[in-house]
């Protein structure tokens, strides 16, 4: 019994004197539990609904009314007014706006006599749980407009009707969930190569021998983060290119489409390499990140939109997101690969990760030390 207690206590020091690892511990599974607890499920809220009104009358203007109570009490959607169709579908299909609600010439007569009454809802159905929240809304917007335009004005006959358009063919939640894989393969094999290896090269003197020859610091560490994005470009592409069969995402292979989800793939391999030797680059524990691995990938991964949609999280958790560098890579991927987007869609993907990817490497760069 000595010699195991011998054992026992050495292994306990040991420990002890690891204290981010015992909150790690301790604080990994309350993570968990408040990420994955709000990250699913939620009701969809705050989002933008283009308003095309190419009516003008009475009826017309109190749909509107009753659209703007609805958001002012429940937050569900705000209006976007567009005097133009065409750049109202412009907006739609560069992410700018989840639907467009469109009132015809005609409404409010046709209102007024009975004559089937129709307005049309054209949703963004990349997204399911957006759209699906998106129709029941508006099915229950031109429900309580009717029920209040019946009981206001005996004469009407027909109550207005609801059009709901997909934009897109549909999109299974497979195709929805690819980009999220994606971006998490890219991290898995960032975590390997600008974490464990970094932080084992460290202990085993590897950097000193490289900083004794006329390698500097900055260049030190860019090439690391050059090697760990090829890894991660490496690792993206082919996941990406085996899960869109799989996945059955249309016109997968267009070459335009591959080359643009090339760039956002490559440009999200050197932003999360960048971060993670940011993270890194002091730390000498080599336990250290192996439990830190698991704390990033709950925070950056779940509130990014991967699985669910921002929308539906609370306000805490949607700040989370807005810096999250997952989000951007996340939603440049779904832009491209779901909807065949332009250029426009996804142009402050990435600049945000182009600026946080230059950010993190200088601050590297500067907090990186010789151990000697």
């Amino acid at each position: 019994m000595e010699r195991m207690w011998a054992i026992i206590e050495r292994d306990l020091r040991r420990f002890s004197k690891s204290p981010m690892l015992i909150i790690m511990s301790l604080f990994m599974p309350l993570l968990q539990l408040v990420i994955l607890g709000h990250a699913f499920g939620g009701q969809v809220k705050h989002l933008r609904v283009g308003l095309v009104d190419q009516d003008h009358g009475v009826p017309a203007l109190r749909l509107q009314e009753l659209g703007n109570a609805v958001g002012a009490n429940a937050r569900t959607f705000e209006w976007v007014p567009y005097e133009d169709p065409n750049a109202a579908l412009t907006a739609l299909r560069d992410g700018q706006v989840n639907g467009v609600l469109t009132i015809p010439p005609g409404f409010s007569r046709r209102t007024l006599v009975g004559d089937d009454p129709r307005v049309a809802l054209i949703q963004d159905n990349t997204d399911g749980f957006v759209s699906a929240s998106l129709g029941g809304v508006f099915n229950g917007l031109i429900g309580a407009y009717s029920a209040d335009e019946a009981g206001a004005t005996p004469r009407i006959s027909s109550r207005p009707r609801l059009d709901v358009v997909e934009l897109y063919p549909y999109v299974p939640y497979i195709q929805y969930l690819l980009p999220g894989t994606t971006i998490m393969s890219i991290f898995m094999m960032v975590m390997v190569g600008g974490g464990i290896i970094f932080i084992d090269d460290k202990a085993r003197g590897l950097h000193e021998g490289y900083l004794v020859t006329p390698v500097t610091r900055f260049e030190l560490i860019a090439g690391f983060n050059l090697s760990g994005a090829i890894k991660g470009i490496l690792s993206g592409a082919v996941l990406m290119t085996i899960g869109s069969a799989i996945a059955g995402v249309p016109d997968a292979y267009d070459p335009v489409r591959m080359l643009k989800m090339l760039l956002v793939i490559s440009l999200a391999s050197v932003t999360l390499v960048s971060m993670m030797f940011l993270l890194m680059v002091r730390v000498t524990d080599p336990l250290l990140p192996r439990a830190l691995f698991g704390a990033l990938n709950t925070l950056l991964w779940f509130p990014s939109g991967a699985v669910y949609p921002t929308q539906a999280f609370p306000n805490w958790m949607r700040a989370i997101a807005v810096a999250d560098p997952f989000t951007y890579g996340v939603h440049a991927m779904k832009a491209v690969l779901l909807k065949n987007a332009g250029f426009g869609a996804i142009g402050f993907d990435l600049l945000f990760l182009s600026v946080f990817s230059v950010v993190t490497m200088t601050a590297a760069a500067l907090l990186f030390k010789r151990e000697l």
